[in-house]
């Protein structure tokens, strides 16, 4: 069984997630998806509008997903590899070159991420549409 992980935020669920998780899910047979908890999206400055807890529900539900962990720390990747013996190690292509160094544990893939959509853009459109209002 080759086993392939994918850490994130997941806030405002979208359809770009869900292409990233179904693209994940085919690099292998079962997708591990590692969920940010609120005090690691604090260290690296997000605020989210889903708590930890409501966010991992969301992503345990769509079904290229088999197992869901938290990311407590940018470190922890390594023993997350080791620990579920991953093969591959998944990530979006805005992060490119960031996590070679995780080649000496598995394959790292970078996918290209959906164009026209992300959370930030929603954010701020949401955000410029109630200025208008």
């Amino acid at each position: 069984m080759k086993k392939v992980i994918t850490y994130g935020t997941f806030d405002l669920l979208h359809y770009g997630h869900i292409n990233l998780l179904k693209r994940a899910k085919e690099q292998g047979d079962y997708l591990i998806v590692a969920v940010s908890t609120n005090e690691f999206n604090e260290v690296k400055g997000k605020k989210c509008y889903f708590s930890y807890e409501e966010r991992k529900k969301l992503v345990e539900a769509i079904r290229y997903v088999d197992l869901v962990i938290p990311e407590n720390s940018w470190e922890q990747k390594v023993d997350d590899i080791q620990e579920y013996r991953v093969d591959t190690f998944v990530i979006g292509d805005d992060w490119k070159g960031e996590f070679d160094s995780l080649n000496d544990y598995c394959e790292v893939v970078y996918l290209n991420r959906t164009p026209e959509i992300s959370t930030t853009k929603i954010k701020n459109e949401l955000r410029l549409s109630a200025i208008k209002i």
